[in-house]
């Protein structure tokens, strides 16, 4: 039994109850601003900041920084860091697609 790739995993895996308004609301945001508006109004702020740490892992990830220097330089742990290259490597597509769409908009 090989690994599966992130096209053969569902992507509901776990469907979680009010996922889809909030996946609805995200598209709907139009600008940086109203992105980080919302995102504030949303989240606590121990909760950005983990979300933004994530975010950046995911970033150095594709870099191919070393574990331990990202842990270092996002800050974060080791764990987090083997968690998150784990959903990127085999999650649902979601860290992918968000990375080749702001590669793009920023070349």
């Amino acid at each position: 039994m090989g690994v599966r790739s992130n096209t053969e995993r569902p992507h509901n895996v776990e469907p979680i109850p009010g996922l889809d308004p909030l996946a609805d609301a995200v598209i709907a945001l139009r600008t940086r601003d109203e992105a980080r508006r919302f995102l504030r109004d949303l989240c606590t702020l121990p909760e950005l900041q983990a979300l933004a740490h994530r975010w950046q892992t995911v970033q150095l990830l594709e870099q191919n920084v070393p574990y331990l220097e990202i842990a270092q330089r996002v800050p974060t742990s080791t764990a987090t860091v083997t968690r998150v290259a784990q959903w990127l490597r085999h999650g649902t597509g979601g860290y992918r697609i968000a990375l080749d769409r702001t590669k793009r908009k920023r070349s």
